[in-house]
């Protein structure tokens, strides 16, 4: 339909689209918050674990019990370190195994699956996600920073992961070595139990702003401050599967971009490929028109089914820990002698430093 212009031009009447509802009922957040809280039950169980292995080296044994390897899910650091000694060696390092594992783990299911990692099974993720949640209760809403600070503390987290690469990138294969049969090499697991069991004045104000951030903006940390999550960003940009807009069947609503925990405008964009991305598939579970919004693989217009994605989390993540379990490479073979040595002066042992004899 037309109508008249100035002169002889005519100018088209934009025709508003009709809304084909969706038809099918979306299970992607259902599914996605069952694997979330498995994920979360299962460090909670590791930590329990964790924390009555470290009480029997203190003199107060409650009960008997073994030293998970899946702790090492927590030192990502000694993962990298790990990660660069096989790369030169050849060799999987014997200590914290399970740390490298798991960061090849995460790193391969950013690569397939774009971030899900962080919305899937991250148990810092899920906090961020209870916590936005419990502000949005209490205020009413979640709060989003304007763009022009928005983008520089989102490269925080850049910068952070740079000096953690640099840092590691800077040791030798020998300092490497070294760092990990160092006596805090050794116990960096219950040197970051410790942390949290003997937290300071300024420990408790620095996560008490963490936990207040993460109320008032959604995912604060991970948006803000995560290297970890920066590091599997860059690795989701060679992903194969990304969030594809049909622009026929969208209805301009702009639930989708409201909806996005990182704030992508998804309603303005063909494909959403950003390192931001988590996967959490928000976007699409709300969207109301048929066909307009999904989780694509390459060019191809249909979407892959959620059970096909949640699946592939399943299987990377169980694939790979499976085969370190089955190859040896998973418990770390410290003898008990040394660990009733170090960890009841856990709290005396420091960091080794650039220079320091031992690195040597």
């Amino acid at each position: 339909m037309v109508r008249p212009a100035l002169g002889n031009r005519t100018r088209p009447i934009p025709q508003k689209k009709k809304l084909v509802r969706r038809c099918d009922r979306d299970y992607s957040q259902q599914l996605r918050h069952l694997f979330q809280g498995v994920f979360l039950a299962l460090n909670l169980y590791l930590g329990a674990l964790f924390y009555l292995w470290v009480r029997q080296f203190e003199g107060r044994p409650l009960i008997a019990a073994s030293r998970p390897a899946g702790i090492e899910g927590w030192l990502p650091i000694a993962g990298m370190m790990n990660f660069k000694y096989w790369l030169l060696t050849g060799r999987v390092p014997p200590l914290h195994p399970a740390a490298m594992f798991l960061l090849i783990t995460f790193v391969a299911m950013a690569w397939l699956l774009r971030k899900a990692f962080c919305s899937w099974l991250c148990p810092i993720g899920t906090l961020s996600e209870m916590l936005a949640a419990l502000g949005r209760k209490v205020l009413g809403r979640n709060f989003v920073i304007t763009k022009w600070a928005d983008i520089p503390l989102r490269g925080f987290k850049y910068l952070l992961l740079g000096f953690f690469v640099w840092a590691i990138g800077s040791m030798s294969v020998h300092a490497l070595g070294a760092f990990m049969h160092s006596p805090y090499g050794l116990i960096a697991d219950v040197k970051m139990l410790n942390f949290f069991r003997h937290l300071d004045h300024t420990g408790l104000i620095v996560i008490g702003i963490l936990l207040l951030g993460s109320m008032l903006v959604k995912n604060f940390w991970c948006r803000y401050l995560c290297p970890y999550g920066a590091l599997l960003g860059l690795a989701s940009l060679l992903s194969p599967l990304h969030i594809r807009r049909r622009s026929a069947a969208c209805i301009d609503c702009g639930k989708c971009a409201k909806a996005c925990p990182a704030n992508l405008p998804v309603d303005q964009l063909v494909t959403i490929k950003s390192a931001e991305c988590t996967g959490c598939l928000e976007c699409v579970s709300i969207c109301p028109a048929e066909g307009a919004l999904g989780m694509c693989a390459f060019a191809r217009k249909k979407p892959v089914p959620v059970l096909a994605m949640a699946a592939c989390v399943a299987l990377v993540f169980s694939g790979i820990v499976v085969y370190a379990k089955l190859s040896h490479h998973w418990k770390t073979p410290v003898p008990t002698w040394v660990y009733q040595e170090l960890i009841p002066v856990a709290d005396q042992v420091s960091h080794p430093m650039p220079g320091d004899e031992a690195l040597k």
